[in-house]
């Protein structure tokens, strides 16, 4: 039987590396259909929402890190403007009317897409291994 500790390493080393492949993918597929600006909305939304990721693992890594006493205080920063800049970022698209706002708000679910393709790598290796 695999180590569900290796298992979970790998899938949190891969689900970044599958985000931005698919916000590449989705960004190209906009521009290559003649939709820039909804291609650049969708690369804003993807690169917010892989930020907020990366974030959130970093805090949460932090926190649950054996033998640590305190959490460094860019952690900490970081965790805590994770929603404001988004929402400030979002506001800021939408008043403006710079970049499509429902593509900004597509661009937010690549992490959806990413985590689908997570589990189904998860599911073949538990077929292959039982």
């Amino acid at each position: 039987m695999a180590d569900p500790g290796h298992d979970i390493a790998r899938a949190e080393a891969r689900l970044p590396w599958l985000m931005g492949a698919i916000a590449i993918l989705a960004t190209l597929a906009e521009v290559a259909r003649g939709h820039v600006r909804a291609g650049g909305g969708l690369a804003f939304g993807a690169a917010l929402a892989i930020l907020n990721y990366r974030w959130l693992h970093q805090a949460t890594s932090n926190l649950f890190a054996a033998g640590q006493t305190r959490v460094p205080r860019m952690v900490v920063a970081k965790f805590a403007l994770r929603y404001p800049l988004a929402f400030a970022s979002l506001y800021l698209f939408y008043k403006s009317g710079w970049l499509p706002f429902t593509a900004i708000l597509a661009g937010l679910f690549v992490p959806v897409g990413g985590i689908l393709i997570e589990a189904l790598i998860q599911l073949r290796d538990g077929w292959h291994t039982a």
